[in-house]
């Protein structure tokens, strides 16, 4: 809970006066607006907040006209202000979001220390729940930004007071409960003068009387309290406060204070013995633990044993460190250094007894064999008294668990006790923690370079950054490629790099005599208990880069918090990493180590050498389909919510018992499908490897959508070819039907339109097969939508009103708005804009009747379109202004920047200039369209008109000339054609006479070819 976050690390304080901090110097983050939206970002770090409610944080009711505009300025002035502050907050749907680690706000550290503090109070850790409380309470200030931060702010900062409230009295009665009484009276008092209601604190301070001999000022205190809540609310004290009165007028033996045992007479050892490892002169990196570690010496105040456990992974340099601080460190602890191996995680050794490690102490101090004591709590006491009266370093290496270690230590004493464990050691009291990660990528390469000579290292800078990524930046990894390196000198970093590449065989390269990352990995599994070490491997089998609780539920088998315990257990033992809460990851190496203790291969293998493992490729297999099932469960779920009026196929087969995570609302199934896209995307393709290939159509079927949603259209049309594949293996003409549309639709976004079309013609001969209307209705209307790209309007319009007639029989509102932008579209491409009008018209009133606010945007840009055709500016300005309002996450960056330039266009024919420039910037900037050439033309073209109008035309002529490139790469004809007439409007004003003709001519050739008629730019 420490401020010291890294020297250039950006920091906020909240609590009070609002600062900002880039390392040493101070941040001026701007005016009253900038802090109020600063602030109340900082108070949901990780949420979007939409504009509206910083408008309100800003304004309270009072919100200007301009407000909206405001506030996107101030968060374009604070990104400017703030350093790194574009990737600090971030634009996300309809607002921002912070995105802030706990160590920076000083709010997330105060929160963070409240909630160890109630865990640790839980569990009996009572000193290190005082510790964490002062900690946190110390970072109070006062209300945000120091109470005038207007009505919003207030209310947020009067939840907060509550909370510290709440904690000064926890903080109380612990202090109360270790012994304090009569110091506590004075801080009690000047709380209660401040807080005259809080019953808590005026009981507290009749205990604190009561225990320091002052009976009669204690029941006075008791009547102060009746009389002022009798006077001020007209009710008397509560029952604990008057409980508590009666106890004291009896002078009941329960309040009386604790009392602290004492114990015997020291061994004096002679001279200042250490037994501490060298340390290594190749030490590299941990620079910051270091700092963290000396940091806790300088600051002790030496009541007790400065106790500082040092976690990690195993390979991770926990021993390194702790050596390395231990040798910085011998000069304040004089009288003596030991080191000892308690084997918690040592090969064939069982881990060291309390006793057993108390004798072991003591002989490294010189004490005779006849004054060690016989029994293991003789050993343990005369330990503890001889530690007490020395001021010492003590290592405890390699500890299995606290139990191990809490017997060893005394108090009070001037010991500095450092302590080694994989293991999280949360129930040692009062103790700091330094949890050590991988290291960052500069010191991996140093380390490489320190071990392997830095003429080799620098010969292959990239390979050896490859070499240091492919050891997953894990100390006990880089040592042993170096080594096995320099013990090769013919072996170039490269060779070795490409030997590790291999996953299924890469901890067996990172293996060098007695060191071994696999042996390290394996004697923290062989650790847990079987039903754990079940589990682990288990996990291994998920595909995504992070697990969340409910997707290992239905790998383990359980419900999300029965999981969530198990994630919570491996995290501990650091054979899981956390990087967000809830979310869990494996590191690299421990990912193959458990993926290798039942290696698969596409399919249920036999077991390996491993005992427990070799009957598990079954269970595995039914893990992998338990975790797919959910997957499948959960996407129709959210696509349900947020696609309404979808088609979803149902195969009764796949249905899964495992819990859901909480999808009631379309917020939670947009936010739950953005979170898990990748690892649904590596769903499919375990589903594919394991040859469940219903499993691969279904889910690729329902992450179409939100892939389509965010634009990822060359992973969309990937994942339909996976597919079509897995259908075509499988055999399964329905889901092949299913694969080979969804795929047409993916090419037709990307504008490779001949294969879509050849997709939809085979979907489309499937689907009459298998009388399947409603197939026959979807590849009708997407072979209707690419003929349509191509500019075969003839062609198009007759496959467009069948597959209108087929949904509109069936029913199948969703699908029949969809069939009905498409017709809107073409009608306007053509320059039929009654027609066009028509057809927008009616989809709209479909999505809206069904909820559908996806295709009700779509169908009112559409709209819009004709209407712009017609000459109807106002009329299109006003359905725009509607779409965008309902735009906010339901649209993907390509088709935003659509309705963007839409929205210039309409602003510019009303002579809103300002306004159409932002919007025509935005446009353009909202996201890479190169990845969606067909919004890529049609944006370019807009936006070159609307700046030839301006008069601007070379950038007229750069957007048009990109355009026509995007457009005449993937034959979509009609931007190609307004392309080449805006090259020639640009070219005709630049003076470029001949070139413009030649434009001029082609254009009209191409807009011949396709029907359109005059008036065909708009």
């Amino acid at each position: 809970m420490g401020e010291d976050i890294g020297e250039h690390a950006v920091r906020f304080r909240i609590l009070g006066s609002f600062e900002c901090w880039d390392g040493p110097e101070r941040v001026r983050v701007g005016g009253p607006v900038h802090e109020k939206v600063l602030v109340t970002l900082l108070l949901e770090p990780q949420r979007v907040l939409p504009v509206f409610r910083l408008v309100e944080a800003a304004w309270d009711e009072n919100a200007p006209a301009t407000a909206a505009h405001q506030v996107r300025k101030a968060v374009a002035e604070l990104r400017q202000r703030i350093p790194d502050g574009r990737n600090l907050i971030v634009t996300e749907g309809p607002g921002y979001r912070a995105l802030t680690t706990p160590e920076q706000v000083d709010l997330s550290r105060f929160t963070e220390g409240l909630k160890q503090a109630r865990e640790a109070t839980a569990s009996g850790q009572t000193a290190y729940a005082a510790t964490a409380l002062r900690e946190a309470l110390d970072l109070w200030r006062g209300p945000l930004l120091s109470g005038s931060g207007g009505s919003v702010l207030s209310a947020a900062s009067a939840a907060l007071e509550e909370r510290r409230l709440t904690a000064v009295e926890q903080l109380f009665d612990l202090r109360l409960a270790a012994g304090e009484n009569g110091e506590l009276i004075g801080e009690l008092r000047e709380f209660i003068e401040e807080n005259p209601l809080r019953e808590t604190l005026r009981g507290q301070l009749m205990l604190a009387l009561f225990r320091s001999g002052r009976q009669a000022e204690a029941l006075e205190e008791f009547a102060k309290v009746r009389e002022f809540l009798v006077d001020e609310l007209g009710i008397g004290p509560g029952d604990a406060l008057t409980d508590l009165h009666h106890a004291i007028l009896r002078n009941s033996p329960e309040l009386a204070a604790p009392v602290q045992p004492a114990g015997p007479a020291p061994f004096t050892p002679e001279g200042s013995p250490s037994t501490l490892p060298y340390d290594l002169g190749d030490f590299t990196g941990r620079e910051e633990e270091v700092r963290q570690l000396l940091g806790f010496v300088e600051d002790a105040p030496g009541t007790g044993p400065l106790i500082v456990a040092i976690d990690g992974m195993g390979g991770s340099g926990k021993t390194s460190l702790a050596v390395r601080a231990a040798h910085q460190l011998t000069d304040r602890y004089p009288d003596a250094q030991l080191h000892i191996d308690l084997r918690g995680f040592t090969p064939s050794e069982p881990p060291l007894g309390a006793g057993a490690a108390a004798e072991a102490l003591l002989r490294m101090l010189g004490a005779p064999g006849e004054r060690i004591p016989d029994d293991a709590e003789g050993r343990i006491a005369l330990w503890r008294r001889t530690m007490s009266s020395r001021r010492m370093i003590l290592l405890l290496d390699n500890a299995v668990d606290e139990s191990q270690i809490r017997p060893l230590l005394a108090s009070p004493t001037q010991t500095l006790v450092l302590v080694t464990s994989r293991s999280l050691l949360v129930d040692l009291d009062a103790a700091h923690t330094v949890s050590l990660g991988v290291m960052p990528p500069h010191d991996s390469v140093a380390l490489v370079e320190g071990v392997l000579g830095s003429a080799r290292a620098r010969a292959e800078p990239e390979a050896v950054a490859q070499l240091a990524e492919l050891c997953g930046h894990l100390p006990l990894a880089l040592r042993i490629a170096a080594a096995r390196l320099r013990k090769r000198p013919r072996w170039t970093v490269r060779y070795l790099v490409e030997r590790l590449r291999d996953d299924a065989h890469r901890l067996a390269e990172l293996n060098s005599g007695e060191r071994s990352v696999e042996v390290t990995l394996r004697l923290s599994y062989e650790g847990l208990s079987a039903e754990t070490r079940e589990a682990f491997r288990l996990l291994g089998q998920h595909p995504g880069s992070e697990i969340e609780v409910y997707a290992a539920g239905a790998l383990l088998d359980k419900r999300a918090r029965d999981a969530e315990d198990v994630l919570e257990y491996l995290l501990d033992m650091h054979l899981l990493q956390q990087h967000e809460t809830g979310r869990y990851a494996f590191h690299d190496l421990v990912r193959s180590f458990a993926q290798n203790l039942s290696r698969v291969s596409g399919r249920p293998a036999p077991g390996t050498e491993d005992g427990d493992v070799g009957a598990d490729n079954e269970e595995a297999a039914r893990a992998v389909r338990r975790l797919l099932d959910f997957a499948l469960n959960a996407t129709d779920t959210a696509c349900d919510l947020l696609f309404p009026g979808r088609v979803r196929v149902h195969r009764p087969a796949h249905r899964s018992s495992a819990e859901l995570p909480p999808l009631d609302t379309p917020d939670q199934a947009r936010n739950w499908l953005e979170r898990e896209q990748d690892s649904l995307l590596a769903a499919v393709s375990l589903a594919y490897r394991w040859e469940l290939d219903s499993h691969v159509g279904l889910l690729a079927a329902n992450v179409v959508f939100p892939l389509d949603l965010r634009g990822r259209l060359e992973e969309f049309r990937e994942l339909c070819r996976t597919a079509v594949t897995a259908s075509r293996r499988l055999g399964d003409p329905a889901l092949l039907r299913l694969s080979l549309s969804n795929l047409a639709v993916a090419c037709w976004k990307l504008g490779r339109f001949e294969e879509g079309i050849e997709m939809s013609e085979e979907a489309f001969g499937l689907a009459v097969e298998l009388a399947d209307r409603r197939g026959e209705a979807k590849d009708t209307g997407v072979l209707g939508l690419l003929l349509s790209a191509l500019g075969r309007y003839d062609e198009a319009l007759p496959r467009l009103e069948q597959s209108i007639a087929i949904k509109r029989e069936l029913g199948a509102e969703r699908a029949e708005a969809e069939s009905l932008t498409s017709l809107s579209n073409l009608y306007a491409e053509w320059g039929r804009y009654p027609e066009a009008v028509e057809a927008a018209a009616r989809a709209v009133t479909l999505a809206r009747s069904i909820g559908a606010v996806d295709k009700e945007v779509e169908s009112l840009t559409d709209l819009a379109v004709a209407q712009l055709g017609l000459g109807a500016v106002d009329e299109a300005a006003d359905l725009l202004g509607r779409a965008r309002k309902l735009a906010v996450d339901v649209m993907s960056p390509a088709d935003m920047s659509l309705l963007l330039a839409l929205s210039a266009e309409a602003a510019d024919r009303l002579g809103e200039n300002a306004q159409a420039t932002e919007w025509a910037e935005s446009a353009l900037q909202l996201g890479d369209l190169s990845g969606a050439p067909m919004r890529e033309a049609a944006v370019g073209n807009i936006v070159g008109r609307l700046h030839a109008r301006r008069g601007r035309y070379a950038l007229s002529l750069e957007l048009h000339q990109r355009a026509h490139r995007a457009a005449s790469g993937m034959g979509y004809r009609i931007e190609e054609a307004r392309a080449l007439a805006g090259m020639a409007h640009a070219l005709e004003h630049l003076g470029e006479l001949e070139s413009a003709r030649v434009h001029r001519a082609t254009a009209d050739r191409t807009f011949d070819a396709m029907g359109v008629p005059a008036g065909r730019t708009t």
